[in-house]
């Protein structure tokens, strides 16, 4: 099961998110590294969790940190697939900054 429907960490600092990011061993949902924050990767980092699957709608593709590579395919995970569909990208709204293109990386 996923750690919710937006990044963990963001949502418990009142952050912000561009793309959404799964832990494919645990759930975790964290914010991409065009995020301010990339959560992400520092699961990846703390953890040693490799395998992450977007959390976008529509998308399915899976990245291997450890490797640097993008996977078409990877295991099958509980649902949900993705944040939910009426939830924007960036988001949540009401917390994305006016000018959020400038700080993406």
């Amino acid at each position: 099961m996923p750690s919710g429907t937006g990044c963990l960490e963001c949502e418990q600092a009142g952050g912000w998110w561009f793309h959404l990011r799964r832990c494919a061993r645990c759930g975790h949902v964290g914010c991409c590294d065009s995020s301010p924050a990339r959560h992400a990767t520092a699961h990846f980092r703390t953890t040693g969790h490799p395998l992450v699957q977007s959390f976008e709608p529509g998308e399915d593709w899976f990245w291997d940190y450890s490797t640097g590579e993008l996977y078409a395919d990877g295991p099958a995970l509980a649902p949900p697939a993705s944040r939910p569909a009426d939830q924007p990208a960036p988001g949540p709204a009401g917390r994305v900054p006016a000018d959020w293109a400038r700080t993406l990386r």
